[in-house]
C-alpha cells in the first residue's frame, strides 16, 4: 500500500498544479559555452583593444622579452601581441626586489589621439601558478603625464647597451644584488623595439632613472598596497647622482657578455599630439 501511495505521488508532481506534465529542459549546447558575449572593456583596461594587423604589417619583434604566458598570469596583454601606429608608444617597467617574492610591472601606453593609459600590477610571484595577491591598477593619465610619456623615447638611454656592468676606471664587476631592485624596462614604438636590463647597483640604475620616474610618477599614489613595494616612491634622484659620479669619475658602463645587440637606432620619438578633429599631417 506504502508503495501504491509513493506512485501516486510521484505522478501528482509530474502532473503538476494543472495536471500537465512537465517537460524535463533540453541539456544546454556545449558550442554555446565556448560563444558567450564578450563585451568591449573600457580603454582603461585594454587601451588598444581590438587591433588587427593591417595587410603588409609585421608584429613587432621583441627580443629577450617577457614570456607571453606570463603576462596572462599579470592580467595584461602579451607585449608580444601589441600593435601600435605611427605616433603611439608602449613603455613597460617591471621592478623585481631581491630577497623578495613581491614583484611589480608597470605599462604607460600612448595612443595616436593624444590619449595615454596606465596598466601597472603588483604580486607575488612565487609558489603557486598564479600570482598571489595581486593588485590591478587600471587608469587614464593626465595631460601632463602623457607629455611626460611622448618625451621618453628621445631618452639617451635607449642607445646603452641592453645588459652592462660598471666600469668604475680600474675594471669592471658585474653587480650582484643582495639588496635593492633589478628593472627590466621595454619601448615600443611604431616597427622597432628597445629593451633595457638593469642591476640593483645605482649607477646602473642612475642610467635609467628618468626612464623608471616616467613611468612610476603616475603611478604611485593611484593605490597604497601598489606603493608599499616601493618605499622612495618615483623618487631615483641617489641613483642619478651615483651614475653621474660615474661618469664624472671616468668611469662607464660597458656591454656584459650576455647583452646581445640593440637596434642600430633608438626608436624616434612620437609626433606632437594632434587635437581632435585636426586633419593630421
Amino acid at each position: 500500500m506504502s508503495g501504491l501511495t509513493g506512485l501516486i505521488a510521484g505522478l501528482a508532481l509530474a502532473l503538476g498544479p494543472a495536471g500537465a506534465v512537465q517537460q524535463t529542459p533540453p541539456p544546454p549546447d556545449p558550442a554555446d559555452w565556448w560563444s558567450p558575449k564578450i563585451a568591449r572593456p573600457p580603454s582603461e583596461v585594454e587601451p588598444l583593444y581590438g587591433r588587427r594587423l593591417a595587410k603588409g604589417e609585421r608584429p613587432i619583434l621583441i627580443d629577450r622579452g617577457v614570456e607571453p604566458l606570463l603576462y596572462r598570469l599579470w592580467g595584461l596583454q602579451p607585449l608580444q601581441s601589441q600593435i601600435l601606429r605611427k605616433d603611439e608608444l608602449i613603455l613597460e617597467v617591471w621592478a623585481r626586489p631581491a630577497g623578495d617574492v613581491r614583484q611589480a610591472v608597470v605599462r604607460l601606453t600612448l595612443r595616436d589621439d593624444g590619449r595615454a593609459f596606465v596598466q601597472a600590477r603588483a604580486g607575488l610571484g612565487c609558489c603557486a601558478p598564479e600570482i598571489g595577491r595581486r593588485v590591478d591598477i587600471n587608469a587614464e593619465l593626465d595631460r601632463t603625464s602623457a607629455e611626460a610619456l611622448r618625451s621618453v623615447s628621445a631618452d639617451p638611454a635607449w642607445s646603452q647597451p641592453r645588459s652592462v656592468i660598471v666600469d668604475y676606471g680600474g675594471g669592471a664587476v658585474s653587480a650582484l644584488c643582495v639588496d635593492g631592485v633589478s628593472w627590466d624596462v621595454s619601448l615600443l614604438v611604431f616597427g622597432q623595439a628597445r629593451h633595457l636590463r638593469r642591476a640593483c647597483d645605482d649607477a646602473e640604475v642612475g642610467s635609467i632613472a628618468r626612464i623608471l620616474a616616467t613611468a612610476l610618477g603616475p603611478t604611485i599614489g593611484r593605490d597604497p598596497r601598489f606603493d608599499a613595494i616601493f618605499p622612495r616612491g618615483s623618487d631615483f634622484s641617489r641613483q642619478a647622482s651615483a651614475y653621474a659620479a660615474l661618469i664624472q669619475s671616468g668611469g662607464r658602463l660597458i656591454p656584459s657578455e650576455n647583452s646581445g645587440p640593440q637596434a642600430s637606432t633608438p626608436p624616434p620619438p612620437p609626433s606632437p599630439a594632434v587635437p581632435a578633429g585636426a586633419p593630421r599631417p
